[in-house]
Order: structure tokens, then C-alpha cells, then sequence
């Protein structure tokens, strides 16, 4: 085994924070004084103006970045972008509509989805190895040594924040709907309708920092959209079920330039099954997957935001983008199945965050500072219809409540046999007193019904995972949900042949794959022996704040009885304290922790441990190590010969 008195040392700081400003445009570079833009002769291609496109949901703006890229839904345009914008529909006719201009539309539903109508989930993807040396700050944030801006911690606070401190800029979604009682082409929802609800307590559901391997220059949409069906799988969301209220997030490094966005955009939105995708639409085994192109944009300066509520503002754009992409994917999920404009104006084709961007702060409907429970971030308004303006603050309606919020706690994986009556009784709770829950579920395993008070039971018919959503709701409207996986095996218990399911579990071949891992886990060097031949994954060893992450996805197979995960540990550590863990090693399958070591469990060569992961047949699953040094005294944990065996 290595020494315990010295930090482990590796070739990686030359690998982050490379990163050039070399993609801005000279465009770009005047949008710092946008009313000199404005006034800046178009270039020859835009000056024609060409009429407007006949297709549905299209953008008749010339100047809009969208134009004649209809995968570019929820596009928010760079400030030079947008005043052209602006003028070119100041010189056009206003159309003779009942509605008015501005007004959305519900475009009846794409694969029967119009709006994220459950509580939303995002997942937040850092794609590509640029993003440097991840850590962890003291609020639980995953950091980066290659964000140069400290855009990463704040994305996460954001989307921690939605919902939380009583904050009202999210309640302005609370008005659209989707559902069978929805008319395509309603202005309004009626009472009978699934209602995006208030997203009471936040709606980050987990982070990836994908380093397996650089981003792309210039990633296509189409790539984005591979990147965004290989994060469903790393969460574990492989049904369609787990995907109908998730959202990733695809965050591209700093320097990197992805769909082209730089002198045109700053962000957009889309899902996997839009053919008009630069590269084409991308397959999914999962269902749709909702995903946004998410760029370094304060690479894009004033253009894309930096400073337009704040000085130096560095991060507003940021924040406003990352906002404008969720609203509009709440509104208009699968684009443009939900909630679009189609009067024929200069709005037309328009989501509800696109008809309010880039206004001016202290103006009606402009941007604004907005304060959650984790922080205060700047947001822009997103477009009203039952108030017929941008707001920035917005009473909650439709599936809303007064305020109340339900909990639901999460009973964790279930599993059961065909034959064999069951029992589950579901608990609640509501921050307002006084008030009776009702329950329902969806998904639940044939044969098994909720009653009104929670409790789950029955008799298994058919084999088979279901992943099950209940949800709890109070007497003023308000609800939470839950959502769980329930696994029924043959009432035989065959079907299943003796297997051991990891791929490379020594690590022999010396690459990761078809682990994902971070940069330099997968070692062989002297400086710690593998407990078998020459490879092993060997995790921290820094003597400083450092993460390292070990992951590889596997499906347990229905038939199957038993499954247990297997491997070797060595922990070397220079901590000597024999009371406090300070630097760690958990275990998990998907979110769910299964074992925590640190540098309390030292030992001087390997150990096997051995974990029960019976409750997973019949699930795809992703097993991660994650290894967590704080900012001082290197540990090691060198794992080796995995295995998860079934039978």
C-alpha cells in the first residue's frame, strides 16, 4: 500500500480552466451599447426581410435567431438581437386579432404532453471535461475549477430556490394546463384541467459532471440532445413515466460555443423528438426527454446579459437564460404541444418568457432581482394571459393553493411477487393545520389500487417495473407528490440465469468503459497497489478539497431472486482522528445511499464489502462510488474487483 504521509500527486491541472474568448463576434462586441446596434445597418442577407413562413408555429421575424431554425423554441436573443428584433415589428401592421397580440394558445399536446403538469425535476448536466476539477462547497454545491464566472454553484441554488421563501415569479406558470380537457387552440384552462402546480421546495432533482470526455467546439443540437438521453439513463430515469416532469439542463463549458449561439443567442429549449435538430432528432428508449442548451453565456458579455440588472451583474444573464428555459419548458414542454403564440403578429410562434425578454429593469414587465429561500437571483417576466401582461411576480391559480405545502414522503423502491397481497400505507404531511389529505397514484403494478387515505394494497397480477407517482393533495388545491419504482417478479421466481453484470470490473483493460469516471481514477501507477492485477480505481488522495466519481449503469434482470454488489477497499489516510469522518466514500444506486466508509474505516490492504441489491430486479440501475476529500490530510479509497452477481 502507498504512504499515508503524502498527497497523491497527478497530471491534471494542465487539463482545466483552458478556455478562450476568441469565439465572440465583432456583432457581439457592439451589443454593449444596444442603441447604437440598433441603429447599425443589417447585413445584406437580413436586409431582404423575407415573408413570412407559412408553417405553423413559425417565427416571421427575420431577426430573430429562431427564424428558419424551428428547433430553436424558447430562443432567448442576444440584447443586439433583440432590438432589431424590435424594430423590424414596430414596422409592421398589427394584425386584426380577438385576442390580442400577445396572447398563447394551447397547441393540443405532443405524445399527450403539453405542460410539466406533476412537480418538475432538473437535472443539471456539466457536459464535457472543460468544466475542469469538481468540488464541493460548504452549501452542498457541486463547483468547478474551469468556471471562471462561478455559474455552477448559482444554478443550483436557483433551482433549489423555485418554490421556496414564498417567492411568486413561478406562480405565474400556475395558470397554463394540458389534458383531455383542453381544446387545442384555448386561451385559457378550464377548471377540470392538470394544472402546472406551484413548485413548492425546489426542483433540483441532481447533478452530473459528464467528464468522460471534452465537449464539443460547437455541439449540434442533435448532440445536446444525446448528451440530454445519456443523463436520463445516468439518473436512472429509463421510462417514460420517470421522464414526464424531468428536464436536463445541458450545461457547455466555458470557450465552447455550442448549436453556434455566439453574436445570435443565449439559450433554448427543445426535446429529443424534434426532427428539425441540427444533426436530426435523437431516439430515446425513455420516453421524450425535455433538455435546453444551456451555453457559458457570460462568454457573450452585455449581449447575453452580464450587467443588465446589476453592477457588474456578471451572472444576471445567466440566471435570467436559465430561468427563460425552465418557464417556458413548464408552459410548452414537448415544442409546441403546449402553450405558443399563433396570432399571426410579430409574437407569433413565441413562448410565454419570449414575448417579455429583455426589459428593462424599473420598467412594467421588466426584469428584476427576485428573492427565494436560497438566495436572490435576477429573473426576467414571463407573458400572463389572465393578466394580459409580463409578470414578474404572479398570485398562484389554477393548481395552485394559498400557499400550503404538501409533503409526501417517499417510501423508497417496493418490490413484490405475482400472487402474493400486499399492504403500503403512504404518509403526508401539510404545512397548514386543519386540513384532510386525499390520494391517488398513477403507475401503481396491476392489481393494486391507493385509497383515499393512502393506503396501497392488493394482489400483484403481472410481472414486470412500474414506476409509481403518488400524489397527496389538501383541501385549498394544494399537493405534492412522490414517485417510486415497484418491481413484481414471476410468482416462480425463474427466469433468471447466474450472471456477474459489471462491465470491466477490474479496471484490466485501462480505460474506464463502460464506467464513467473521473479524470485519472482509473490507475496504475506504484503508488497504490490493485488488490489484483495491475489496475484499480483509486479515488481522492489529494490532501485538498477534491471530488472523484466512479459510475457504470447495469439492469438487474426481473427473474431474478438475489443480487449482490461486491468489491474490494483499501482506505489509506494521513487523519488521525479516531472521531470525525473527514473525507468520504458513498455507495449508491441511483440517489439511494447504500454504504458511507471514510477515513474512521483505514485498513491496512483490502477488504471486501459486500451489499443487497435484491430490491432492484428487474430495474436499470446506476451504481456510483463518490469520494469526497476535504481541504486538508490526503485519503485514499482504492477499489477493485467489482462485481454485481444475480442468480
Amino acid at each position: 500500500m502507498g504512504s499515508s504521509q503524502a498527497p497523491r500527486r497527478r497530471l491534471r491541472a494542465a487539463l482545466t480552466g483552458i478556455a478562450s474568448l476568441s469565439l465572440l463576434t465583432g456583432a457581439l462586441v457592439a451589443a454593449a451599447a444596444p442603441q447604437a446596434v440598433a441603429s447599425t445597418p443589417a447585413p445584406a442577407a437580413q436586409q431582404a426581410q423575407p415573408a413570412p413562413q407559412s408553417q405553423n408555429h413559425s417565427v416571421t421575424d427575420p431577426y430573430s435567431p429562431a427564424y428558419q431554425h424551428p428547433y430553436r423554441h424558447g430562443v432567448v436573443p442576444t440584447v443586439a438581437q433583440n432590438a432589431k428584433m424590435k424594430s423590424w415589428a414596430a414596422s409592421q401592421a398589427s394584425p386584426n386579432v380577438a385576442t390580442g397580440p400577445e396572447t398563447l394558445s394551447y397547441g393540443g399536446g405532443i405524445d399527450g404532453i403539453g405542460v410539466q403538469s406533476g412537480h418538475s425535476k432538473v437535472y443539471l448536466v456539466f457536459y464535457g471535461s472543460q468544466w475542469g476539477t469538481q468540488s464541493t462547497n460548504s452549501s452542498g454545491d457541486a463547483t468547478f475549477s474551469g468556471d471562471p464566472d462561478g455559474g455552477a454553484p448559482v444554478a443550483q441554488e436557483m433551482f433549489k430556490g423555485i418554490g421556496t421563501g414564498n417567492e411568486l415569479w413561478s406562480a405565474d406558470l400556475t395558470q397554463w394546463c394540458d389534458g383531455p380537457n383542453v381544446s387545442a387552440g384555448a386561451t385559457s384552462c378550464p377548471s377540470n384541467a392538470n394544472f402546472v402546480p406551484y413548485q413548492s421546495g425546489g426542483v433540483l432533482a441532481g447533478v452530473w459532471y459528464d467528464n468522460a470526455g471534452a465537449s464539443p467546439s460547437a455541439a449540434s443540437g442533435h448532440q445536446l440532445g444525446v448528451e440530454a438521453v445519456n443523463a436520463a439513463a445516468h439518473f436512472g430515469n429509463t421510462t417514460a413515466a420517470a421522464n414526464r416532469d424531468a428536464y436536463y439542463v445541458i450545461l457547455s463549458p466555458h470557450g465552447t460555443n455550442p448549436d453556434s449561439y455566439q453574436g445570435q443567442y443565449c439559450a433554448w429549449h427543445d426535446y429529443n423528438g424534434d426532427s428539425t435538430l441540427t444533426g436530426g432528432a435523437v431516439s430515446s428508449g425513455y420516453g421524450d426527454i425535455a433538455f435546453s442548451n444551456q451555453p457559458y453565456n457570460m462568454d457573450s458579455g452585455s449581449g447575453c446579459g452580464v450587467g443588465f440588472v446589476t453592477s457588474p451583474g456578471t451572472l444576471d444573464g445567466w440566471t435570467m437564460t436559465l430561468g427563460h428555459e425552465w418557464h417556458e419548458m413548464m408552459s410548452d414542454q414537448n415544442p409546441a404541444g403546449g402553450w405558443t403564440n399563433n396570432t399571426g403578429s410579430s409574437y407569433n410562434g413565441q413562448e410565454n418568457s419570449d414575448e417579455c425578454a429583455w426589459i428593462n429593469p424599473g420598467t412594467t414587465g421588466g426584469a428584476a432581482r427576485v428573492t427565494m429561500g436560497t438566495g436572490t437571483f435576477s429573473e426576467q417576466a414571463s407573458w400572463s394571459n389572465d393578466t394580459n401582461a409580463c409578470a414578474i411576480s404572479h398570485p398562484i391559480v389554477g393548481g395552485g393553493s394559498t400557499g400550503n405545502t404538501v409533503s409526501v414522503t417517499n417510501p423508497g423502491s417496493q418490490s413484490g411477487t405475482v400472487g402474493t397481497a400486499v399492504s403500503l400505507q403512504i404518509s403526508a404531511s401539510d404545512s397548514a393545520s386543519g386540513q384532510t389529505l386525499t390520494y391517488s397514484a398513477t403507475g401503481l403494478p396491476a392489481g393494486l389500487s391507493i385509497s383515499s387515505t393512502g393506503l396501497i394494497s392488493g394482489t400483484p397480477t403481472t410481472a414486470g417495473t412500474s414506476s409509481v407517482t403518488v400524489t397527496a393533495k389538501d383541501g385549498t388545491n394544494a399537493s405534492g407528490s412522490t414517485s417510486f419504482s415497484w418491481t413484481v417478479a414471476g410468482s416462480g421466481g425463474g427466469g433468471c440465469t447466474a450472471a456477474q453484470l459489471l462491465g470491466n470490473p477490474g479496471f484490466e483493460t485501462g480505460t474506464a468503459a463502460p464506467w464513467t469516471a473521473s479524470s485519472g481514477v482509473v490507475d496504475n501507477s506504484s503508488g497504490e497497489a490493485a488488490h489484483s492485477g495491475s489496475w484499480k480505481a483509486w479515488l481522492d488522495g489529494y490532501g485538498s478539497t477534491h471530488t472523484d466519481t466512479l459510475s457504470q449503469t447495469v439492469t438487474v434482470p426481473a427473474g431474478c431472486s438475489t443480487a449482490t454488489l461486491s468489491f474490494y477497499l483499501h482506505i489509506d489516510t494521513a487523519e488521525t482522528s479516531t472521531s470525525t469522518a473527514y473525507d468520504t466514500l458513498k455507495v449508491q444506486i441511483g440517489s439511494t445511499t447504500l454504504a458511507t466508509y471514510s477515513n474512521l474505516n483505514k485498513n491496512t490492504g483490502y477488504s471486501l464489502k459486500s451489499l443487497n441489491l435484491s430490491g432492484y430486479a428487474g430495474q436499470s440501475v446506476t451504481l456510483k462510488f463518490t469520494g469526497t476529500e476535504d481541504s486538508s490530510l490526503q485519503t485514499s479509497f482504492v477499489i477493485d474487483d467489482t462485481a454485481i452477481n444475480v442468480s
